[in-house]
């Protein structure tokens, strides 16, 4: 493979340009003179930017357009909420359609009921859940953000799932904490994670105590756009992540499986 330099210098605050967020994501790029080195997945060639913008860089981009066409069915709201958000300046923190199908799936094989989310965004992954919940489901979804939030409401009350939706605003982490301390403990059927990377062992050790027995936890972006088996790489992200899948592998707490869909999603299944 390609010798590979980490960028921490390149970090931005959170009133960087577009460009410059993503730049500061990607920490591990190629010192090559030409700029921007290309790697090749799956036979499809991205450059760094282009590999974060699309999340389908383990895939390639004709075998995820087949999967989207064959096996994503999204309601009018749910396709709305995804073309507005992909004009969004942090639009990568949105998880794809592919993702948003198959956590409806594993509602529905878990029979969940009551599921629990630790970051929000614009609301497309909750709307994804909600509307794969019974009709007397509830979705308890935690973020920071009321500017993010206030798009995720429209839609939930355009789709008609705003009351199945309990949204929580604060740090997650206390909001995890008072959750347990009005006794839900073992409460939750399910859970996804796709918040502050160097908090998931946090949140992911209150979502062990809040989801029941035989209950999911879902992770997101855990191979951080391909980062993280490069030992090489050390931004906060990665490494937090990278400690994070070593402990989920030993853990005897859940039965775990890491698959390669969008940027990595781990499945851990409370035993």
């Amino acid at each position: 493979r390609p010798d590979w330099v980490c960028s921490s210098h390149l970090i931005s605050d959170r009133s960087s340009s577009c460009l410059a967020s993503i730049l500061a994501s990607l920490s591990c790029i190629s010192s090559s003179g030409d700029g921007i080195k290309s790697q090749v997945y799956a036979g499809s060639r991205y450059n760094a930017v282009e590999l974060m913008l699309n999340k389908h860089y383990l895939a390639g981009e004709e075998i995820t357009n087949y999967v989207r066409a064959v096996s994503v069915h999204e309601n009018e709201w749910q396709r709305r909420l995804r073309e507005e958000t992909a004009a969004h300046e942090k639009a990568i923190m949105q998880i794809s359609p592919e993702q948003g199908a198959f956590f409806q799936l594993l509602v529905k094989l878990t029979g969940t009921k009551r599921a629990l989310e630790v970051g929000v965004f614009t609301g497309y992954s909750s709307l994804a859940v909600a509307l794969a919940l019974p009709e007397d489901g509830e979705l308890t979804a935690c973020d920071i953000s009321e500017e993010f939030t206030s798009v995720a409401r429209r839609y939930w009350a355009s789709a008609g799932m705003a009351a199945r939706i309990d949204l929580r605003l604060g740090p997650a982490a206390g909001t995890l904490e008072e959750l347990l301390q009005q006794g839900r403990e073992n409460y939750y059927d399910f859970a996804f994670i796709d918040a502050d990377k160097p908090s998931y062992d946090r949140y992911y050790e209150l979502s062990l105590k809040l989801v029941r027995p035989g209950g999911l936890i879902v992770l997101d972006n855990m191979l951080y756009h391909g980062q993280v088996p490069d030992e090489n790489c050390k931004d906060e992200n990665t490494v937090a992540l990278r400690a994070l899948n070593a402990k989920l592998a030993a853990d005897p707490r859940v039965v775990v499986s890491l698959l390669p869909i969008a940027d990595g999603v781990s499945l851990a299944l409370k035993r």
